[in-house]
């Protein structure tokens, strides 16, 4: 069987900055949150470098995910 649509990586590429914005408002909210308790709210920009960084491994990872479900989805066929 032969593998129909995306490769993972360009699946990557499409979700990248959905889940780079997703990681940095998180990081960000985080961030108030430890502010309760005496911590930093960081700035935008570390938010975002944050988010940035994390989002790799996730969106990598959920990547793989999507292409097992289309992978699933062409066997039922």
């Amino acid at each position: 069987m032969t593998r129909k649509g995306w490769p993972v990586w360009k699946i990557f590429l499409a979700l990248y900055p959905f889940g780079a914005g997703a990681f940095a408002v998180n990081v960000f909210f985080l961030s108030l949150i430890w502010s309760w308790v005496g911590g930093p709210v960081l700035s935008t920009g570390w938010s975002l470098v944050g988010g940035f960084i994390l989002a790799v491994p996730a969106t990598w990872w959920f990547s793989g995910h999507i292409r097992k479900l289309m992978d699933e989805a062409d066997a039922k066929t």
